[in-house]
């Protein structure tokens, strides 16, 4: 079933849609241009991050990583976070409990 939330500009080449959510959980799609960057931020929501497509290099409190297609990562709540996109995809991303500011 399509998705009736409209698709957000959020950075300079970062798009977000919601896909679904209920007051406990949230899936949201972000698609990223290459060289696009989702800034260090922190929050207090668990994340889960799945790279449907792309390559990233994220931080996660101070540590990097390089995630490609089927690799997946948490997010602790409150841990300071951001990515890089080194070549164009998707991020599929879960947040408990929703992300009302996204709504």
């Amino acid at each position: 079933m399509p998705s009736s939330y409209p698709v957000v500009s959020t950075d300079p080449g970062v798009t977000r849609q919601v896909l679904s959510q209920r007051e406990e959980l949230m899936v949201v799609a972000f698609d990223f241009q290459k060289d696009a960057v989702g800034a260090l931020h922190r929050h207090p929501h668990v994340q889960s991050t799945f790279v449907q497509s792309g390559r990233f290099l994220f931080t996660v409190d101070g540590e990097t990583l390089e995630l490609g297609p089927g690799d997946s990562l948490v997010m602790p709540p409150s841990g300071e976070h951001g990515c890089t996109c080194l070549e164009a995809g998707t991020l599929i991303d879960t947040f408990t409990p929703r992300r009302d500011d996204f709504l």
